[in-house]
C-alpha cells in the first residue's frame, strides 16, 4: 500500500493543475448531480419490534391523522381573559390562519367544547394536527405556522409554540459551531507551522473533502434513506478528521523538504508513510461508525453510514487532494527554520521521563480516566423535552404554560392503541371503558380521554396524561407499569391487544433497545478495529492493550456527559439546566466516533514508535524518538479536533450540545492521558513483544504496510535545511528490514 500511495502522490503533485482541476470538476460535476436527482430523504423514525411501533402501525392503518405531525400552539392573558371579546377574536383569527395553511388538517379551538383553556380563562392551547408525518414537514412550515400564529400577538394576548415545526423554524442558517471551529483551527495551525501557506494548504484540503462529503450525501439521501442529522455528524467529523489528516501529511512532507528531497519525493514520502497511517485510521473510524447498524435500528444505522461516508471523503481528499495542494504550493511549504519540523526536544525529554517510570505513568493515567468515568454509573437514558430549552425560546415559554396550566404530564401523553378483532361484539364498548377506567386509576395517571373508535371500527384511542414530564424517571415507571401490571389484566378474558405509543414512549423503547444492543454493538467495533490494527502493525499486544485503554477514553466520555447534563456540573456555561437524561444514541454514537478516532492518535503515534524500532532503535529509545516526532503534531490535531467539537456546544440544541461537550472533551483526554502517557509506557512495557504476531495469524491477515519511510527517491537529493539533522528515517536503504538494534 504505501509503494501504491508513493506513486500516486508522486505523480499527482508533479501535474497539480490537472490534480486541482479534476478535483474541481469533480465537485462541480457531482453538485450539479446532487442538485436534479438528490434530495432530502425521509427520516426513518421506526423501532422495529417495540411497542410504540406496533401502536404507531395501527394508527397509520386506520387513523393516519394520528401518526401525522402536530404542533401546541399557546396562548396566555397578560390582562384579562382570553375568552374577553377582543382577546377571543384575535386568536380566533390566528387559528383560522392556521387552519388555511398546506399540509394542516385540523386545529382544535380552546374555546370549543372540551376546548385546552384553564378554568380562569388565563391559558389557553390549541392543537394543531398537520396530514403529513414531520418527516415531510420542513422550515418553511414552521416559519408559516409562527407567522400565523402571531397575529394573535397583542398588548394583552402572548403567543408561544412548541412542537416539530416550531423546531424546525429555530433552525440556525449560519453554521456557527462550524466556523467557530474553523477560526480555531487556523489559530492552531498557524502556530503548529509557522506558515500561512502550510496553514492554508491543510485547511483548504480539509475543506474540499467536507465538501464532498457533502455533496455526495446530498446525492445519497433519497437512494440510502439517509436522515437530515446525518449531515451534521458527517460535518462535525470531517472537519475534525480531515484537518487531522491533512496536517498529518503536510507535517511529513515538510520534514522530508528539509531534508533535502525533492517536492515529487518528500510528498511521495508523505503519503508512503503518513498517509498509510491516514488510511489505517480512517478505516477504523469508518468500521467504528458503520457498526452503528448493528443495533438494529434503521435511524441510527444510517447516521452510523452517512457519517462514514463523509470520513471516506476527507481520507481521499488527504490522499488526493492534499498532493495537488504540495505541488501548487511548492516551495512555499518549505520550513525556513529548522525549528519548525525537527523532532521536539520538549516531547522527547517528555518521553524519556514517561517511560523511566512506566508502571507509574500507566496508574496516574487509569486514576485520571477512573477520575472521568465515575459518573457514568448514574447514567441514566431518556430524551430532553422542551423544558430544557432555553428560557428565551418559545418552545420553553409553551412548555412552562401548559405545564403551569394542565400539569407537566401534558407536554408528552400516551396514546393507547386498542387493535380490535371483532369489530361488532356487543361487549367491546364495556371493555374500552374497562380499559380506560383502569388505566385512570393507575397512580401516576392524572387524566385519561374515553376511547375513540376508528372509522373503520378496526381499532381505538385512549389518551393518558401522566402527572409528571416526559423526561421525569417516573413516567418511564408508570410507562412499565401499564404494560407490565395494568394493562394485561385490563384485557384479560377479551380479544383485545394494547399497545402503549406516542412520543414519549417510543422514546423510551428507542432508549431500551439501544441498550439491548448496545454490548454486540461493543464487541463488533472492538473485534473490527484490532484486526485492522493487527494487518496494519503486524502486532497483537498493542491492538489488544489498545482496545482496552480506549474503552477507558469511552468511559470518560460518558462520565463527562453525565456530569454535566445530569448532574449540573458547568451546566450553566453552556447554556442547560441539570437533570437533563442522555439522549439514547448519544451512548452508541459517542462509543463509535470516540473509538475510531481514538484510533486515529494511537495510529499517528504507534507508526512513528514502529518506524523508529524498524530503523534499529531499541524499545525505549524508539519511543523517546517516536515521542519527538509525531508528539506536537497529535498535540495540535487533538486541540484542532476538541476545538471543532466543542464549538458545537455553542448551538442551542441539546443533542448537539451533549455531542460537543463529550467528543471535544473526551479527545482532549484521550490525547493527553492516553496517547501522551499511557501508551507510551504500555509500548515500553511490552518491549519486543509489542511488535509480535504469532506465524499463524501472519499468514492469514492481508499485510498493510506502514513502512514508507523506505520509498527510494527518483530526483536528486538536494541540501538539507541548515542545522538539519538527517535521523535514520530519512536514510534512504535499498531494502526494509529492522537494522541491529542500538543497547537501551
Amino acid at each position: 500500500m504505501s509503494d501504491l500511495l508513493a506513486r500516486i502522490a508522486r505523480a499527482l503533485t508533479h501535474h497539480w493543475k490537472r490534480t486541482l482541476a479534476f478535483a474541481l470538476a469533480t465537485v462541480v460535476v457531482l453538485g450539479i448531480i446532487a442538485g436534479t436527482a438528490g434530495g432530502p430523504a425521509a427520516d426513518d423514525f421506526k423501532i422495529p419490534g417495540t411497542e410504540t411501533q406496533k401502536a404507531l402501525d395501527l394508527f397509520e392503518a386506520h387513523q393516519p391523522e394520528l401518526a401525522g405531525a402536530d404542533a401546541d400552539v399557546v396562548f396566555q392573558a397578560k390582562s384579562g381573559k382570553l375568552t374577553d371579546a377582543q382577546n377571543r377574536s384575535s386568536i380566533e383569527a390566528a387559528l383560522k390562519r392556521i387552519q388555511g395553511l398546506e399540509s394542516v388538517k385540523s386545529v382544535a379551538s380552546p374555546f370549543a367544547k372540551g376546548g385546552s383553556i384553564t378554568k380562569d380563562g388565563t391559558i389557553a392551547q390549541a392543537k394543531v394536527q398537520y396530514a403529513v408525518q414531520q418527516t415531510d414537514l420542513e422550515k418553511a412550515d414552521g416559519e408559516a405556522l409562527e407567522k400565523a400564529a402571531d397575529t394573535a400577538k397583542s398588548s394583552t394576548v402572548e403567543v408561544a409554540m412548541r412542537g416539530v415545526p416550531v423546531d424546525l423554524a429555530a433552525e440556525q442558517s449560519v453554521p456557527v459551531g462550524e466556523l467557530v471551529g474553523i477560526l480555531i483551527a487556523i489559530v492552531l495551525l498557524t502556530v503548529l507551522f509557522r506558515s500561512f501557506a502550510a496553514m492554508g494548504a491543510t485547511l483548504l484540503g480539509a475543506l474540499i473533502g467536507v465538501m464532498v462529503g457533502q455533496i455526495l450525501l446530498a446525492v445519497l439521501a433519497k437512494p440510502l434513506g439517509l436522515p437530515d442529522f446525518a449531515t451534521q455528524i458527517a460535518v462535525m467529523l470531517g472537519l475534525g478528521a480531515g484537518i487531522d489528516y491533512a496536517l498529518l501529511i503536510i507535517g511529513r512532507y515538510r520534514e522530508q523538504v528539509a531534508a533535502g528531497d525533492s517536492t515529487r519525493d518528500a510528498a511521495a514520502k508523505a503519503a508512503a508513510t503518513s498517509g498509510s497511517s491516514v488510511v489505517a485510521a480512517g478505516l477504523i473510524v469508518m468500521v467504528a461508525i458503520a457498526g452503528l447498524a448493528v443495533i438494529g435500528i434503521p435511524l441510527i444505522g444510517k447516521l452510523g453510514l452517512g457519517a462514514a461516508i463523509g470520513v471516506f471523503a476527507v481520507v481521499l481528499s488527504a490522499l488526493l487532494v492534499i498532493p495537488g495542494m504540495i505541488g501548487a504550493f511548492g516551495k512555499k511549504l518549505r520550513p525556513k527554520r529548522i525549528e519548525h519540523v525537527r523532532p521536539s526536544p520538549a516531547f522527547a525529554k517528555w518521553g524519556e521521563r514517561v517511560t523511566q517510570r512506566p508502571w507509574l505513568s500507566i496508574g496516574i493515567g487509569v486514576v485520571v480516566l477512573l477520575i472521568f468515568a465515575a459518573p457514568l454509573t448514574q447514567m441514566r437514558l431518556g430524551q430532553p423535552d422542551d423544558g430544557n430549552q432555553p428560557t428565551s425560546k418559545t418552545q420553553r415559554v409553551a412548555y412552562d404554560l401548559q405545564s403551569k396550566a394542565f400539569g407537566p404530564g401534558s407536554n408528552g401523553p400516551f396514546l393507547l392503541a386498542v387493535d380490535i378483532e371483532k369489530k361488532d361484539d356487543p361487549q367491546l364498548k364495556t371493555q374500552l371503558a374497562s380499559i380506560q377506567k383502569a388505566v385512570a386509576a393507575t397512580p401516576g395517571v392524572a387524566t385519561t380521554t374515553p376511547a375513540v373508535v376508528s372509522p373503520d371500527g378496526e381499532m381505538a384511542t385512549i389518551g393518558a396524561v401522566p402527572k409528571t414530564a416526559p423526561q421525569d424517571e417516573k413516567t418511564s415507571e408508570l410507562l412499565a407499569s401499564l404494560r407490565d401490571d395494568v394493562l394485561p389484566q385490563a384485557t384479560k378474558g377479551t380479544d383485545l391487544q394494547v399497545y402503549v405509543g406516542g412520543q414519549t414512549a417510543g422514546f423510551e423503547d428507542f432508549s431500551d433497545k439501544v441498550a439491548g444492543r448496545l454490548p454486540v454493538f461493543i464487541a463488533v467495533v472492538i473485534g473490527l478495529s484490532v484486526l485492522l490494527l493487527i494487518a496494519a502493525f503486524r502486532s497483537l499486544w498493542i491492538p489488544l492493550v489498545s482496545a482496552v485503554f480506549n474503552l477507558l477514553s469511552v468511559g470518560a466520555a460518558y462520565g463527562v456527559v453525565v456530569a454535566v447534563f445530569q448532574q449540573g456540573v458547568g451546566s450553566s456555561l453552556i447554556g442547560v439546566d441539570s437533570g437533563v437524561p442522555i439522549v439514547s444514541f448519544i451512548p452508541v454514537m459517542l462509543f463509535a466516533i470516540l473509538f475510531g478516532l481514538s484510533m486515529d492518535y494511537n495510529v499517528f503515534l504507534l507508526s512513528r514508535i514502529h518506524e523508529a524500532y524498524q530503523e534499529g532503535a531499541g524499545p525505549r529509545q524508539s519511543v523517546v524518538l517516536g515521542m519527538s516526532r509525531i508528539g506536537k503534531v497529535i498535540l495540535v490535531a487533538g486541540l484542532v479536533m476538541a476545538a471543532v467539537f466543542s464549538a458545537f456546544a455553542t448551538t442551542d440544541d441539546v443533542i448537539a450540545k451533549m455531542f460537543g461537550v463529550g467528543l471535544g472533551v473526551a479527545i482532549l483526554v484521550d490525547v493527553l492521558v492516553v496517547r501522551l502517557l499511557v501508551a507510551p509506557a504500555v509500548v515500553l512495557l511490552l518491549g519486543d513483544k509489542a511488535w509480535w504476531l504469532p506465524k499463524w495469524l501472519d499468514r492469514i491477515l492481508p499485510n498493510v504496510s506502514l513502512e514508507g519511510h523506505l520509498v527510494q527517491n527518483v530526483d536528486p537529493q538536494g541540501e538539507p535545511l541548515e542545522g538539519f539533522d538527517p535521523g535514520p528515517s530519512h536514510h534512504v536503504r535499498p531494502s526494509g528490514g529492522r537494522a541491529p538494534a542500538p543497547a537501551d
